[in-house]
């Protein structure tokens, strides 16, 4: 009898371990939740990968093209590992741009535009979140239509204004309405500065007005301190908007000799079009163009390497994820 009850108990003991296995297999492909399990996670690494890779297939083709010589470029077997790297086509892009003065003008307009619509767009988004004055809910419903509104309805009347008061074929137009708020985007960060003031609590303002403070003492020594994650966005956001722009500059400066580096790029294909048009296709052309865009968002990728913690960290404070 001892014996049967001793093999019993070792069946349920085995029952009981067979058991544990297949529900610690069960948690650890599917998971006690729906997005713990290894297949969840399996699918999900999937679709970033497969993301990851539709976003650097062209900088990856970008950089091994412009590194290609020519036995490369004849070589119909290579395709992606070259047999030798070649710096030749990144010196003759850099001369071509005139890469030293139009990152000069780049990188004016960018920084200048940046900083002057971090200013002027964050008082903006503090009174839109935290004053009261009248007709607030129509300038708030005028400045939704000027983010809506395409810039090709207002491009004619702008050029003919700038031109009238002497600056055309300059950097002007695009700095100078920055200072009001405008420019590139300048209703987009208005709302971001709005919404991310909207979520401060009210206590702080509260506490400001009870020893003294007022509205714009508060807004630079209180709420501008803590927006450093809503800067950020709108810092990263302006500056690489602009340095990539190209229509703005080709209707402002479309005369001037010293531009920025988007349309020393646009001139830059033209020129390269001309000559195989006049003596045929050129094998150096592509190479020559990859090698331009590469000097063009370089020091955008370091930018965003710099500030892609804190970029983050103000994408999900100010609200632009939900």
């Amino acid at each position: 009898m001892e014996r049967v009850l001793q093999l019993f108990k070792k069946r349920q003991l085995a029952d009981v371990s067979i058991r544990d296995r297949l529900i610690s297999t069960k948690y650890f492909f599917i998971g006690k939740e729906a997005d713990k399990g290894f297949l969840f996670r399996l699918f999900l690494y999937l679709i970033l990968i497969d993301t990851a890779f539709i976003y650097l297939k062209p900088i990856l083709y970008m950089m091994i093209t412009m590194l290609k010589d020519a036995n490369n470029m004849l070589d119909s077997s290579v395709i992606w590992v070259p047999r030798s790297l070649y710096t030749g086509h990144l010196q003759a892009a850099f001369e071509m741009l005139k890469f030293k003065t139009a990152f000069f003008y780049s990188l004016t307009i960018s920084l200048s535009v940046s900083i002057l619509q971090i200013i002027s767009c964050s008082i903006a988004g503090y009174a839109f979140a935290r004053l009261e004055f009248p007709l607030k809910k129509l300038l708030f419903a005028a400045l939704i239509f000027t983010f809506i509104m395409p810039p090709q309805l207002t491009i004619l009347p702008s050029i003919l204004m700038f031109k009238e008061i002497g600056w055309a074929n300059t950097y002007l137009p695009m700095i100078v309405p920055a200072i009001f708020g405008h420019g590139l985007k300048g209703a987009l960060f208005v709302i971001i500065f709005r919404q991310f003031f909207s979520t401060l609590p009210k206590e702080l303002e509260e506490a400001a007005r009870i020893d003294g403070a007022n509205a714009f003492r508060f807004f630079f020594k209180v709420m501008l301190p803590i927006s450093k994650s809503a800067i950020i966005v709108v810092f990263l956001f302006s500056f690489v908007w602009n340095w990539n722009d190209f229509y703005l500059p080709s209707m402002y400066m479309s005369g001037s000799k010293e531009v920025p580096l988007s349309i020393s790029l646009a001139k830059l294909a033209a020129s390269l079009s001309a000559d195989e048009a006049q003596g045929g296709t050129s094998i150096f052309s592509e190479p020559i163009k990859m090698a331009a865009s590469f000097l063009i968002i370089v020091p955008v990728l370091i930018v965003y390497g710099i500030a892609q913690r804190w970029f983050v960290e103000g994408i999900e404070r100010t609200g632009l994820v939900e």
